[in-house]
């Protein structure tokens, strides 16, 4: 059977848009050419693609697993035609790209800006969310995350680290008095980020190798880094937080560094990519760019 790409972007089309003349506008084209290509496409594959009724319409079984599949091949045939002018390509089009909002706002907007000043024509499409998306299901040119990846099947590039500091407010330092020993916080106030993993449990080591851990408690649970970090700004108690989101409030003096000669687990910043062996000209550029700033900051994984 002779693959019709036109009719499996059409088919595509329907599903994402949730209808015939959605989907006809977003094409351009008239609905019944839409409907028509369909219709081919279910006849060619003896089967019932989607469900239709007068109020919704939506993919049966066979169709959901369809779909997934055809925006494989579509993503697959589209980069096919770039990889062929992939060495003298200019970066165009539209990038679409998600980071975590504490890293995204404070680093990824500064390579938007370069990037776009740089290219002017590019659109960007930004997502800053601590959602992991399914890159596929969305159509992500990359993820840009910050951390351990969990998934090591994902294609990845290390970029970047960073260093994790414990936090507070200089009011509730100063109650807390001189602290030279993770011991000695174990019964301090922790504000516990329900992002990670284990959100009250670090393991702190010294210059000479000593190593200790702490189990904290707190008055208050957060969900996300950066309300993690309102906490710690509003004297709550003790936050673990990313060099990159306190940088500017350690300098002028709105946090304090706890235990500044105890260290804890680095992380790593990753771009990520959806399942392909071709890097369009606008993710190799953005990529580049992100890579400098990681470099400035002095945290490049090179």
């Amino acid at each position: 059977m002779t693959v019709n790409l036109n009719r499996l972007s059409h088919f595509v089309a329907v599903v994402e848009a949730g209808s015939f003349t959605a989907a006809a506008e977003k094409l351009g084209l008239a609905k019944a050419a839409v409907s028509h290509q369909v219709a081919q496409l279910e006849k060619e594959l003896g089967t019932t693609l989607l469900i239709r009724t007068t109020r919704r319409l939506r993919p049966t079984d066979t169709g959901q697993r369809f779909y997934e599949r055809c925006v494989l091949i579509l993503r697959d045939a589209a980069e096919a035609v770039g990889a062929v002018s992939e060495e003298a390509e200019i970066p165009s089009g539209t990038l679409t790209l998600t980071a975590p909002l504490d890293y995204g706002m404070r680093v990824v907007v500064d390579a938007v800006a370069a990037y776009v000043a740089q290219y002017p024509a590019i659109e960007v499409n930004l997502s800053f969310n601590d959602i992991v998306f399914d890159m596929i299901e969305k159509r992500l040119d990359i993820a840009i995350r910050a951390g351990w990846l969990v998934d090591s099947s994902e294609r990845a590039r290390r970029i970047g680290t960073f260093e994790q500091y414990l936090v507070c407010s200089p009011a509730y330092a100063a109650k807390l008095g001189a602290a030279e020993h993770p011991r000695v916080l174990e019964g301090a106030s922790w504000i516990a980020n329900g992002a990670l993993k284990a959100p009250l449990q670090w393991s702190f080591t010294n210059a000479a190798g000593e190593q200790a851990s702490v189990v904290g408690k707190g008055p208050v649970a957060v969900d996300s880094t950066d309300a993690a970090y309102c906490c710690a700004l509003a004297g709550i108690g003790l936050a673990v937080l990313p060099d990159y989101q306190v940088r500017t409030e350690l300098a002028d003096g709105r946090l304090v560094r706890i235990l500044a000669d105890w260290t804890l687990p680095s992380g790593g910043i990753h771009v990520v990519y959806p399942p392909s062996h071709f890097r369009p000209a606008r993710v190799r550029a953005f990529v580049e760019i992100l890579q400098k700033l990681e470099k400035a900051r002095g945290r490049s994984a090179a």
